[in-house]
């Protein structure tokens, strides 16, 4: 498809714009949640207004649009701070995951032989092991913490760009346009960089884009399980672990930190 027409097809799909204004939305509420959040995130009010339902309801305060936690913290601030954790996580998880899986995936698929062997080893090997128990068994080791769960997911997330890229790479490499680079006498750098990559960036932005969820999620799987971003530091992942105690008489601290997950993923 011309270049000059993907913007025009993008503004005449319905689900896209659907989905850009909501990730908008979610970006927004991350990014200016100092600003625009109702409530300081971390005031605690145990005695005055824990647990109190959502304001919409009747006989709830209006001020806490979303009602309040068991410790008396405003949910909706709490959701919209948690949010920049989640979205931190999962665009410098792919960045990291990303960028090492396609310099591998380049490096393999290009020049083949032992170095290929090597690293398409060492990528069955790591898809051996399960992901939470990899992760689990790094963060015994090193702490949990925003870091470390950062370096966690990109480690781990690099398989998937590498056999994606080298599957592209074995097929590009074999071209015309390649060839006559080469007998050009184009240096091999110059060929992977000018001639490779930008035919294989198409795949690596749908793997990002799913990519992108998949971490948010793992994310707030290693949260629910205690293992992600510590508290009193708000995550969606923490907000379900606290919720699942409430649920037969708070149900909206797990339904909408759940609704925020829903709909970025989706």
């Amino acid at each position: 498809m011309p270049a000059r027409r993907r913007p025009r097809r993008f503004w005449h799909a319905g689900p896209a714009l659907l989905a850009g204004g909501v990730l908008i939305l979610i970006f927004l509420a991350a990014i200016l949640a100092p600003a625009v959040a109702p409530h300081d995130p971390y005031d605690q009010d145990i005695v005055g207004r824990n647990l109190l339902p959502p304001g919409f309801l009747k006989a709830a305060r209006p001020s806490y649009v979303l009602g309040t936690d068991a410790l008396g913290r405003d949910l909706l601030s709490r959701i919209m701070f948690g949010a920049r954790v989640s979205l931190l996580v999962g665009t410098v998880a792919v960045a990291v995951s990303g960028t090492l899986g396609v310099t591998l995936g380049l490096v393999s698929g290009y020049y083949g032989g032992r170095p290929d062997r090597l690293l398409m080893r060492l990528a069955e090997v790591q898809l051996s092991f399960p992901f939470i128990q990899l992760a689990i068994s790094v963060i015994a080791v090193q702490g949990a913490g925003l870091r470390n769960i950062i370096l966690v997911l990109g480690v781990t997330g690099w398989v998937t760009y590498a056999r994606i890229v080298r599957g592209t790479v074995l097929t590009v490499k074999t071209l015309d346009f390649v060839t006559a680079a080469k007998a050009l006498g184009a240096p091999d750098r110059r060929i992977i960089v000018r001639h490779i990559l930008p035919n294989v960036l198409g795949s690596v932005a749908v793997i990002a884009t799913f990519s992108f969820a998949q971490m948010i999620l793992a994310e707030a799987g290693l949260s629910f399980l205690g293992l992600g971003v510590q508290p009193p530091s708000p995550t969606w992942g923490g907000f379900l672990a606290e919720g699942r105690l409430y649920l037969a008489y708070a149900w909206w601290l797990t339904a909408f930190p759940g609704l925020a997950f829903m709909l970025t993923v989706l």
